[in-house]
């Protein structure tokens, strides 16, 4: 093996470069001067980005067990996009409250130490890196979850992720061990050609699709989210409800389109009722909500229900359908936890009632508030709407009319209680309204970067059918 061909790992390497650079940073510098630490990280992390768009080839290390192609090299593109929005929106808060407690630096190298992980999760090619990648993925975020340590909320955030996380592990690892005792090897390409409808192989199937359902939060292991959205800081909890979620979604997409694929009968009624059960209940407790963070962590458990509905045409639209909305939801969501994150910042307030009369005082908050909650909606001409019926189009074209049909009433469920936020801000009015708020010139890119994504996936077609192109070499 040459040195060269490890430059199909170039973003692990740089990333892994950056880690180690802001660890040592952490270590080194001194205290009056870890503000330096947070701009050094988001131009670091901004040229990582940037890097990142350059052509990669397709190509895999060390005998499969890392692979790389150019629809995986978009995701990853995609999630550094997210990641940078995320920073940029975050900054203030690390200048603010994490700064002061010396610790900004440490937060880096765990959300950076995260996305490595999820990197490796999409490169798997066998199980024993998807799990490494897994738990890579997972442990430093239990830390950014107990991050602010002054308040008790946010330690049970954490005791609460450890546990789940811990629970949802032991679940697939025995999934696992099933599927190798019954097929004799762990590479995907092995198993998608030596797998069969037997009762081991589906047992082990679905104790797997279990565990990777937790990162997901599909009904029923979604019950650890509101919790841990709630008492996690938002940053966090964007990362979790956007990044992690959306990249499990599409390692899941991937496996059962691939590896799992002689199982289609076996897993598609599994998806089917958890479609269902996902929208309906992410909906219905959704419109219980007063606190932001929660209302937003079981919105994002029905939007995870909708991504269901693409998994169930196992082709190349379902796919780029699945595809096509991560990324609107990525931006969709960003929007939205920007918004009542520089809310929650400026005046502690996390509440819905606190938010009436918000457009008069902060108009643009509540705009970018509004063209997110729209998107997530599903309503026209933003992209959210386009999102959603590309996923009814694909759960149609299987004849899944009831689906539809059901899918149809949680939009018009969801779009009540998003109109509940929207009412509060434009028509509702308040005794003691939330002062104008003047922010950061971070956070003011990260929202409109939001913003732009949100109009020009919705507006911009060429977008679809660049991913639809990319989604091919699923299929090769």
């Amino acid at each position: 093996m040459q040195i060269s061909s490890f430059l199909i790992m170039r973003q692990e390497l740089l990333l892994l470069a950056i880690t180690l650079a802001l660890l040592v940073g952490t270590i080194f510098v001194s205290k009056n001067k870890q503000q330096g630490l947070i701009t050094l990280a988001l131009i670091l992390f901004g040229i990582h980005t940037l890097i990142g768009f350059l052509p990669l080839e397709k190509g895999h290390l060390f005998g499969g067990m890392f692979y790389t192609d150019p629809l995986i090299h978009f995701v990853k593109n995609l999630l550094n996009v997210g990641v940078f929005t995320l920073l940029l929106l975050s900054a203030d808060w690390l200048r603010k409250k994490v700064l002061p407690l010396n610790n900004s630096g440490e937060f880096f190298v765990l959300l950076f130490c995260s996305l490595l992980g999820l990197y490796y999760l999409l490169s798997a090619g066998d199980f024993l890196q998807f799990y490494l990648g897994l738990e890579l993925s997972t442990l430093p975020v239990v830390a950014l979850a107990a991050y602010e340590t002054s308040k008790r909320i946010s330690s049970e955030a954490g005791i609460k992720l450890i546990l789940s996380a811990a629970l949802s592990s032991g679940v697939m690892l025995f999934g696992i061990s099933l599927l190798y005792a019954t097929t004799g090897s762990i590479y995907f390409d092995s198993l998608a050609e030596t797998i069969t409808s037997n009762h081991l192989s589906i047992t082990g199937m679905v104790l797997f699709f279990s565990g990777l359902a937790f990162k997901i939060s599909l009904v029923p292991f979604h019950f650890w989210t509101a919790d841990v959205y709630e008492g996690a800081p938002i940053s966090v909890a964007a990362y979790l409800s956007v990044i992690s979620k959306g990249t499990a979604a599409f390692v899941l997409m991937i496996l059962l389109f691939t590896v799992f694929r002689p199982l289609a009968a076996v897993w598609e009624p599994l998806v089917y009722g958890l479609a269902i059960a996902t929208m309906c209940i992410g909906n219905l407790f959704a419109l219980r909500q007063q606190n932001m963070k929660r209302f937003l962590a079981f919105s994002s458990v029905a939007q995870a229900g909708f991504i269901l509905l693409g998994l169930l045409n196992n082709s190349l639209l379902g796919s780029a359908t699945v595809l096509y909305f991560i990324v609107i939801y990525l931006f969709s969501n960003l929007a939205a936890f920007g918004v009542v994150q520089v809310i929650s910042l400026q005046t502690g307030k996390e509440n819905m009632s606190d938010y009436n009369g918000l457009y008069r005082s902060n108009p643009k908050l509540s705009l970018v508030m509004m063209l997110g909650l729209f998107s997530l909606a599903g309503i026209p001409p933003v992209a959210g709407f386009f999102g959603k019926f590309f996923l009814f189009t694909a759960a149609a074209d299987k004849g899944y009319y009831l689906l539809v049909f059901i899918a149809v009433v949680n939009v018009t469920i969801s779009l009540y209680y998003y109109l509940l936020v929207i009412r509060a801000m434009f028509l509702r009015k308040s005794a003691h309204p939330i002062p104008h708020i003047t922010s950061a010139p971070s956070t003011r890119w990260g929202l409109l970067i939001t913003v732009i994504g949100i109009l020009t996936l919705g507006i911009y077609s060429p977008v679809y059918r660049y991913i639809y192109e990319l989604s091919s070499w699923l299929f090769n």
